[in-house]
């Protein structure tokens, strides 16, 4: 692995190496997906703990923590863009870490939910800033092949982590796995801390004024790119997290699956994601992220068309479910990174900003879409199939409207060759 011909000029500090960057990049995703993806064993544990009385009410320990990790990144942005990236990201890695602790102490449902809104909080920060640091450093179809490395890696994570949540649970109790968090955090905080350089250079620094503040909000929500890409992710995002937010119970309930296996079934169906990511990484740069992407949407709309027909006429079973599952993630997965790429592409000169207004609204919108399909859960997997379907239609329309009607034509800023 090599990296990209050069870095923008404006670059502050002396850069780590390439892969050291992008592993740093993927681990403050990574904290992200630990905070989701290792509670999903535990869910019905940490239910009976805390005396949840409805059956789908264990899913806002998920929601709570993607709402409080959506609201808050529109604050991200502007403290980024003002003060850096390094001091904001060791502040918020730093509350990622105690609200874990916190949530270990839980005795109530009341006090768990307070405790992982303040831990999405946390979280938000490192996915506003981490994706602040790729573009200070680069752009176009580099800033899309360096995000697909990292996704790469971090996708190992949503992989492996119902297995460490799982693993703990065989010789602890569920308050461990925050326990587990809370130090992985604290690892995180060392290595921003001791090796991570300030990529903002002094001189692009804006000042936090409301009017200038306004302005910046005002281009990332006005921009035909930026917006109709941002709502394309929270779709996306949304049809995603609806299925993992109720994945335990389709695998337990739905598809009379045994819980030990669950770890081994959402990591086939992650799986599709991380070979997605290292697909993605390597035909982008030859293909472009409209050629790719827009190919993605049209085959997970289709995929998502088949898998309900047959749900709804033939019934789903462990294998179907996970086959279809596995394939569509896939196609979600060179949406993903792509969609972030494209939403950012206009946005250069307010990248810190630009990415806060973007991921509260992909992020919170993904998690409103998530709730309405999870919530929907009546012991089959039909609301999770037919919820990518109606995701996918309107990223369709999303689409259209950022590309002015226009499917796989490349844009002026994605040349054949990166600049």
């Amino acid at each position: 692995m090599s990296p990209p011909s050069s870095a923008p000029a404006h670059t502050a500090g002396v850069a780590i190496p390439f892969r050291e960057f992008v592993c740093l990049v993927a681990m403050l995703m990574g904290v992200n997906a630990l905070g989701i993806d290792s509670m999903l064993p535990a869910l019905p544990h940490i239910a009976q703990s805390l005396g949840m009385t409805e059956h789908n009410q264990q899913q806002w320990v998920i929601s709570a923590y993607i709402m409080g990790m959506g609201a808050s990144q529109i604050v991200y942005g502007p403290l980024a863009d003002r003060f850096g990236r390094r001091t904001p990201l060791l502040a918020c890695i730093s509350l990622y870490t105690l609200a874990s602790l916190l949530a270990s102490v839980s005795t109530s449902f009341e006090s768990m939910i307070a405790a992982r809104v303040l831990q999405g909080v946390g979280a938000a920060g490192a996915r506003v800033i981490a994706v602040a640091m790729v573009r200070d450093r680069y752009e176009g179809r580099e800033m899309a092949r360096v995000m697909s490395l990292a996704l790469m890696i971090f996708l190992a994570v949503p992989m492996l982590a119902p297995s460490l949540g799982a693993l703990v649970m065989l010789f602890a109790p569920w308050r461990v796995i925050f326990h587990v968090l809370a130090a992985i955090g604290a690892c995180v905080v060392l290595w921003v801390a001791l090796r991570m350089p300030e990529t903002l250079h002094p001189e692009h620094r804006r000042p936090i004024e409301a009017g200038k503040v306004l302005d910046a909000f005002r281009m990332v929500v006005t921009n035909r790119a930026s917006i109709g890409y941002t709502i394309a992710s929270a779709l996306s995002f949304g049809g995603m997290v609806g299925f993992i937010s109720s994945a335990q119970q389709i695998f337990t309930g739905a598809l009379d699956g045994p819980e030990a296996e669950f770890p081994i079934f959402f990591a086939f169906v992650a799986g599709g994601m991380a070979v997605a990511s290292f697909t993605n990484s390597k035909v982008v740069m030859r293909l472009g992220t409209r050629r790719v992407s827009h190919g993605a949407l049209i085959a997970f709309i289709l995929l998502s068309a088949m898998h309900l027909a047959a749900t709804v006429f033939l019934g789903d079973n462990l294998i179907s479910f996970s086959i279809f599952q596995c394939v569509t993630m896939f196609c979600a997965g060179l949406m993903g990174a792509n969609f972030g790429a494209m939403a950012m592409e206009p946005m250069g000169a307010i990248a810190g900003t630009a990415s806060s207004v973007q991921g509260m609204i992909s992020t919170l919108g993904g998690a409103l879409i998530a709730v309405v399909i999870g919530q929907s859960f009546d012991g089959t997997a039909t609301p999770v199939v037919g919820g990518y379907l109606l995701c996918g239609l309107g990223i369709l329309i999303t689409v259209l409207f950022a590309e002015r009607g226009r499917l796989f034509r490349p844009h002026h800023s994605d040349p054949a060759k990166p600049q």
